[in-house]
């Protein structure tokens, strides 16, 4: 558990924040402990408005001003936890997301023993709303491109391209703070807003420079912070995103249609992937359990059925080599051989199973990565039946794996190798 306490940008009011670990898959939930503990889930479905800040309600109760301290969580790799706050906005601390960060990398993150989310964008997702313009497409990292233009002397035309990954969000993005126009001010504090609002939470420019005397973080400071409200507008689509988002002159408005728009992608392609799972036990699979596990098909699954598992570590398949495989007729037709590449992809497949078998999920999809120590030692015949053994040596944060594989016929090895995979989650 960690706490802090600040002020409210728009409301002025005191508020006290505190956060609490909670369970796998709980994501980010906000608990108003002034209204008994009611949550407020920090979902793209809570999001009420986004003015001036990013609002969330449910059956009518609200909490403002949540970005920072989402972009925050997500830009330092927390998947769960409970947000307590004794009132009705997220504090401003001084403008940025630095001192959220700073407490939760005190506090430190505990390693859950359940697979993290991801959300991997499939198709590229555009939006847009008058001259703002955001969009997210494939890719393997989170990477977000910004570019904004404004005619104030002290920021202009401003962009930055960050991949949050090994640290980048503390380094590079969690200390930009906020700004305001000095013109703009009368009429928001009409419209009742930025009541807490000073030079110490916020960079006030004036037409041509700046009220704060302590000079600006980064030189681009501006379009730095705007890379933080995308990062905490886009936290409410539930998990770690991998894709690429391109801004330019991004909103809170925008930041969150974008959110609701991948959201809405993911459930569509959930909706048309056949959940798979394991059966329970020891024993075999047999070819349709296989076939829902593995999403290979002809011609290239290269697994008849597992014949057993052996504990978390061990597992076994086979496949009966037919003179009708599609490979052998290009492949030395007068002296047929199976190639030796597919001897390797049938121990990847294999492998495959038993990795997804010890995470006990086969939502993901596994890619290989490399093989080391490769050896072929005898040919494979038409009329063979190969026997693939793996065996788990090294697994990492349910993400890498390395397996010693092989291919007997016989009871000779006739191929074996040590296989390296990544998990990705569909």
């Amino acid at each position: 558990m960690v706490e802090t306490h600040g002020i409210g940008l728009h409301t002025a009011v005191p508020v006290h924040i505190q956060l609490l670990p909670a369970p796998p898959d709980t994501g980010y939930v906000f608990r108003r402990t002034d209204l008994g503990g009611f949550e407020l889930p920090a979902t793209v479905e809570s999001v009420a408005h986004c003015g001036y800040a990013t609002t969330l309600m449910r059956t009518g109760v609200m909490l403002s001003t949540v970005e920072h301290l989402l972009a925050a969580l997500r830009g330092l790799g927390v998947d769960n936890v409970f947000i307590e706050v004794d009132n009705l906005e997220i504090p401003i601390m001084d403008g940025s997301a630095e001192n959220f960060a700073e407490i939760i990398e005190r506090a430190g993150i505990v390693h859950q023993p359940l697979a993290r989310r991801a959300l991997l964008v499939r198709e590229k997702v555009f939006f847009e709303q008058g001259n703002r313009r955001i969009s997210i497409e494939p890719a393997d990292t989170y990477q977000i491109d910004c570019l904004i233009d404004f005619t104030h002397p002290m920021i202009g035309v401003q962009s930055l391209s960050v991949e949050l990954s090994d640290g980048a969000f503390s380094r590079e993005i969690a200390a930009a703070r906020t700004f305001g126009f000095t013109d703009e001010i009368e009429a928001l504090r009409r419209a009742n807003l930025i009541r807490g609002g000073s030079l110490e939470n916020a960079i006030v420019l004036t037409p041509d420079g700046m009220l704060n005397q302590t000079g600006l973080r980064f030189r681009d400071e501006f379009v730095r912070h705007k890379i933080l409200d995308i990062i905490g507008d886009l936290a409410l689509v539930g998990a770690r995103i991998r894709g690429h988002v391109i801004a330019l002159k991004p909103g809170h408005a925008a930041n969150a249609d974008l959110a609701r728009e991948i959201v809405k992608q993911h459930a569509k392609i959930a909706a048309l992937s056949v959940p798979r799972t394991f059966p329970p036990g020891e024993g075999g699979l047999d070819i349709n359990q296989v076939m829902e596990i593995l999403p290979h098909r002809f011609p290239f699954l290269m697994v008849d059925r597992i014949l057993g598992f052996e504990g978390e570590t061990k597992c076994t398949g086979m496949k009966a080599v037919s003179v009708n495989e599609p490979f052998f007729a290009g492949h030395f037709p007068g002296h047929p051989v199976m190639p030796g590449v597919l001897q390797i992809e049938a121990m990847a497949q294999v492998a495959s199973i038993l990795l997804m078998k010890l995470a006990k999920s086969a939502s993901r999809i596994g890619y290989f990565m490399s093989a080391d120590e490769v050896k072929f030692r005898k040919p494979v015949f038409p009329g063979d039946t190969l026997f693939i053994h793996a065996e788990l040596i090294k697994a990492r944060s349910n993400r890498l794996a390395k397996a010693r594989c092989s291919c007997v016929v016989n009871d000779a090895v006739v191929s074996e190798g040590d296989l390296m995979f990544t998990f990705l989650d569909k």
